[in-house]
């Protein structure tokens, strides 16, 4: 590690602080929105939602755009799509160009989703490169945090109907920040690489202080061979592409985009009053981002698999409890808890785990595409459940934590029998584990 990878990961990383600001300001605004636009239950679903899907359409252009114009031009134009969002939502007019400038922001979120951790992964050398990945996923929980103070500060200023626009405009400063943090930042070496500007790719990594840039650009030029791109539907990539779908699956089952979107409303449904919902929702997000730290000093001592079960476990109880406080109706004091241990053996393996994983399993020739499909996967799920949540909610608030929590049984099983470990492997020697050669495979599961 020095000090210039230190600074190019962070100021990329930016990206990820605005993912956790924009998709979870508007915990704290649900209720002045439901009043201020007289929304339905569906009403609000769709406005919380509409960020999410327009979160997958990002990441579904993405990999083109990372592709065709390099990582680092994806994440300066996620910049200014967060600016504007900030700006828009601020001083929208009527709940039709909220919902413009809200998309506008998941647009950005979608984009920063796929290209920041791509963009880290391609420049981190194989030792650090999960924790250095990771700090992508630290600055979402970060921006999850800093969202729910700002809503927390900001409720006690009886801003009356105008709560809101101060609330969701807020994230034009930190946006502004991002913008400037990506000045000096050098190009993707791998993606130099793939567009026959070796030169410039030396210079990339000898920037970021690797110690053989000539060596590192040689074994970059083996994976891609005769051809630098080729199609992702491709037999061969079988492996990757279930095992990424699989991850990004079993990460919304989890229920965080139900659980993190709707928090403070969970907490008045539980009883707690506005005022103790928006100090509740801070200790979440506070032991979210603790458990993101910790998970930093594990997922390259511990490994992603391991990490994954561990969650998986630990998610379980947490969400029975969580159903069962609502189911009988009793013990609304012990719901902080049940949220406390659920997000804290989140926090160390889904969240910790799937950009990094993504990142990881997908070869060079079809990094960015791989992980524009699997982001855009993700995000249609959790859309999907951030819209319908509230529908659910209406006829049983307990059903879909028990729901989830069958759910992360399920997951262990499918990561104890399929997924592959990655740390300490550079980004070709994954290729080589995961049996990805020229040769088409014979078999078309997954292997374990």
């Amino acid at each position: 590690m020095n000090l210039i990878l230190f600074r190019v990961v962070v100021a990329a990383s930016l990206g990820g602080f605005l993912f956790g600001f924009d998709l979870s300001v508007i915990s704290g605004s649900t209720k002045a929105l439901t009043d201020c636009f007289h929304l339905s239950d569906r009403g609000l679903g769709l406005t919380v939602s509409c960020a999410i899907w327009a979160t997958a359409i990002g990441a579904l252009v993405s990999g083109w755009i990372a592709e065709r114009f390099g990582r680092l031009f994806g994440l300066r134009l996620a910049s200014w799509f967060f600016v504007l969002s900030g700006i828009g939502c601020a001083l929208a007019w009527n709940w039709g160009s909220l919902v413009a400038f809200r998309v506008a922001g998941g647009f950005a979120v979608g984009l920063s989703t796929v290209v920041c951790p791509m963009y880290i992964a391609e420049i981190s050398p194989a030792r650090l490169r999960g924790r250095l990945v990771l700090i992508f996923q630290t600055n979402i929980v970060v921006g999850i945090l800093v969202a729910y103070v700002s809503n927390a500060l900001l409720t006690p200023l009886n801003l009356g109907n105008e709560e809101w626009r101060w609330k969701l405009g807020a994230e034009t400063l930190p946006a502004l920040v991002f913008i400037l943090a990506l000045l000096g930042l050098p190009q993707s070496p791998r993606w130099l690489v793939k567009r026959n500007r070796t030169e410039e790719a030396r210079e990339a990594l000898a920037f970021v202080g690797e110690p053989d840039p000539m060596g590192r650009v040689d074994d970059i030029l083996q994976t891609f061979a005769s051809h630098p791109s080729e199609p992702l539907w491709q037999l061969k990539y079988h492996r990757p592409i279930l095992i990424s779908f699989a991850l990004v699956f079993f990460n919304n089952m989890a229920g965080i985009s139900a659980v993190m979107n709707y928090l403070n409303d969970t907490f008045q449904y539980a009883g707690f009053s506005k005022a103790a919902g928006d100090l509740g929702a801070v200790i979440v997000g506070g032991m979210n981002f603790l458990f993101t730290i910790v998970a930093m000093f594990l997922i390259d001592r511990l490994g992603r698999r391991t990490l994954l079960l561990i969650g998986a476990i630990g998610m379980i109880p947490s969400l029975l409890g969580m159903g069962a406080i609502f189911y009988l109706a009793s013990h609304q004091n012990l719901l902080i808890w049940c949220l406390v241990s659920y997000i804290m053996f989140f926090a160390i393996s889904q969240g910790a785990v799937i950009w990094v994983y993504i990142s990881e399993i997908f070869p060079n020739r079809v990094r960015g595409r791989g992980e524009a499909v699997a982001s855009f996967l993700s995000m249609v799920i959790g859309a999907a459940i951030a819209l319908e949540y509230p529908v659910v909610r209406a006829h049983s608030v307990s059903f879909p934590f028990f729901f989830f929590s069958a759910m992360m049984l399920l997951q262990f099983w499918v990561v104890w029998r399929y997924f592959p470990e990655t740390k300490g492997v550079t980004l070709e020697e994954i290729q080589h584990k995961l049996g990805i050669t020229e040769e088409i495979p014979s078999a078309v599961f997954l292997k374990p």
